[in-house]
């Protein structure tokens, strides 16, 4: 055990039945063996990336938001081979949010490795190559009992087209078990005076207003044992002065997923909610300039940011009602440092 946390030597693995992207940068190196397309992805193991240490990012910037998974260089672990499923969500059928990329295409990964049918959300014309990637992987990764999944394109600040989602995916699987309310903007501001209307407006209406349209519109089609998942964030509990609008709707979900679980405790259906800490995800550098995203991470006491694999077990387990089925309205932190919180959890 020792050895392998204080290897520093990147571990080779090697996907050969899939290749997720075909425009890579410099984490990945192709190959063709035996006529057989070949990905050779620099990574780290599990127990390599918990060792704290200097693990710093190659400066980069995306000039569009939202932010484009495969231009990123590394690009985000979604899946680890340590990641063992047992089986714990089969049969479910699961919605995912912006779940093209990011914390959103792990927890799909994670969710269809065990045995959900999944569907999730992306924006069309700006997210369609990521969007394609995680369908790929999603039907290397479902289960022999499990549906084929989906995608379905849709700005979901408007009501109208949160219910037009949730309307194709019970066409398609006739339910919903598990919602998890994931997608999100943010946008740097160095002062309450540089937020005007039209930028609140858009922040707030990604970031909590669709939280309140997937669920009311969900619910119709949610029974006793569903879940619902909200993505919250570490800078609900700290704050932070760049991310001033983004940082109110995180704490708005906050509060949003302990009232609906009130709610909801009586039909059986449990809300709880994920507050990650600094995540590596394209909300990153299309977020911040390339110095800030060199030393992203590094101010947690791990020293280094988390990758998205290591927060979807958080949505896995509170999906599960063998694993969480008396936890509602509860937050998990999956935040790489030691945060005091006032409240209770």
């Amino acid at each position: 055990l020792s050895r392998l946390v204080s290897c520093s030597r990147p571990i080779k693995s090697r996907v050969v039945s899939w290749c997720p992207n075909k425009t890579q940068l410099r984490s990945y190196r192709r190959s063709c063996i035996h006529g057989t397309f070949v990905v050779v992805k620099r990574t780290f193991r599990v127990l390599e990336r918990m060792a704290s240490g200097d693990h710093k990012l190659p400066p980069q910037k995306q000039d569009t938001q939202p932010g484009k998974e495969h231009v990123m260089d590394p690009t985000p672990q979604f899946t680890a081979s340590e990641y063992k499923p047992a089986n714990k969500l089969h049969g479910k059928v699961a919605l995912v949010t912006g779940g093209d990329s990011g914390i959103g295409r792990a927890v799909c990964h994670c969710f269809a490795l065990e045995g959900a049918t999944v569907a999730f959300t992306y924006v069309k014309s700006q997210e369609d190559k990521d969007a394609q990637d995680t369908l790929g992987m999603l039907r290397e990764a479902k289960t022999t009992e499990a549906k084929d999944p989906m995608s379905v394109p849709a700005d979901l600040g408007f009501d109208e087209n949160c219910k037009r989602v949730v309307d194709e995916v019970v066409n398609a699987y006739g339910r919903i078990d598990i919602l998890v309310n994931n997608a999100a903007v943010q946008y740097k501001a160095g002062s309450v005076e540089e937020i005007d209307e039209e930028r609140l407006e858009k922040v707030f209406r990604t970031n909590i207003f669709s939280y309140f349209f997937m669920s009311r519109h969900s619910l119709k089609h949610m029974k006793e044992g569903s879940s619902i998942i909200n993505t919250a964030s570490v800078t609900a509990y700290k704050g932070s002065p760049k991310l001033l609008d983004y940082t109110a709707t995180k704490g708005a979900i906050v509060a949003f997923t302990r009232g609906l679980a009130l709610q909801l405790v009586s039909r059986g259906i449990r809300v709880n909610g994920v507050a990650p800490g600094p995540i590596w995800t394209p909300l990153i550098p299309a977020s911040f300039d390339e110095e800030e995203v060199a030393n992203f991470g590094s101010e947690v006491p791990m020293k280094r940011a988390g990758q998205p694999v290591e927060v979807a077990p958080s949505y896995v387990f509170l999906a599960c009602n063998a694993c969480s089925s008396y936890q509602t309205g509860q937050v998990l932190h999956p935040n790489g440092e030691l945060l005091l919180i006032s409240t209770c959890e």
